[in-house]
């Protein structure tokens, strides 16, 4: 349990499997999540509830209509513990049901990811790498133009080992533990250890493209500051210009 709520209470902690946060840890501390750069992308809440290391429940702030985040952690037997995560809210429009839908399918890829951090980075502090570009595309075709242009598998299986062939792009390489798809989720041995995530998100004729990674090891802060650029510069350049989810059409790439 000392080590899963690590993972999930804290500010090091939450940054190394999902985005990063500042957290002030104690019950009315505030804290804030970092999806991006600008302030329109800082999010800012507060620490609910903290009962370490059992329950710690996040919102978005005293009077702050939205959601809020409640971690339980149960211990078991051998040195194990069960997690649950708890969303609770109400809202009502599109709005409301875009984020409900965005949340149904991003929290499996996180709490993956989460899982990763404890099982083979338990303790350390990760660096997020967090490129992403909005894409006018469908996710099928979306996909199909991410996997072609980085020349990986679009469809993957668990325990194959993956490598980037693209030359424009930053090196990456890792063995496949989860796919779906529309997402790839990797174990890297390159260029640090650490995890990454590979996802086209979205129902639309838009959808978001993302290509994260979380480093481990002395060499992780200067690969992150050399590839996270590179990696947003790669995604702007290589967004289809075309997107048709048919079949028997392509999506060419510029």
């Amino acid at each position: 349990p000392e080590d899963v709520w690590r993972a999930i209470a804290t500010g090091p902690g939450i940054s190394s499997w999902y985005v990063p946060h500042v957290v002030e840890e104690h019950a009315g501390g505030a804290m804030t999540a970092s999806f991006g750069d600008g302030p329109g992308m800082q999010v800012a809440g507060r620490v609910v509830a903290w009962d370490a290391p059992h329950r710690v429940v996040f919102d978005g702030g005293e009077g702050v209509a939205g959601l809020t985040f409640e971690w339980l952690v149960a211990a078991r037997e051998s040195g194990t513990c069960v997690v649950r995560l708890v969303n609770a809210g109400f809202g009502s429009g599109a709005d409301w049901d875009a984020q409900h839908d965005g949340m149904s399918e991003g929290w499996p890829m996180f709490l993956l990811n989460l899982r990763l951090h404890l099982e083979h980075f338990r303790g350390q502090d990760a660096t997020a790498v967090l490129p992403t570009a909005t894409w006018d595309a469908g996710r099928r075709s979306a996909w199909a133009a991410l996997t072609g242009a980085l020349r990986i598998p679009a469809s993957p299986t668990i325990g194959e080992r993956v490598v980037v062939g693209a030359p424009d792009a930053p090196a990456l390489s890792g063995t496949v533990v989860d796919a779906a798809p529309w997402r790839l989720a990797l174990l890297l041995d390159g260029p640090c250890p650490g995890t990454a995530i590979l996802a086209v998100e979205g129902s639309g004729e838009q959808t978001s493209v993302s290509i994260w990674s979380y480093l481990y090891g002395p060499d992780r802060s200067a690969a992150a500051a050399r590839d996270e650029p590179r990696w947003q510069g790669w995604l702007a350049e290589h967004a289809p210009t075309e997107s048709v989810d048919q079949p028997g059409k392509s999506t060419t790439n510029s």
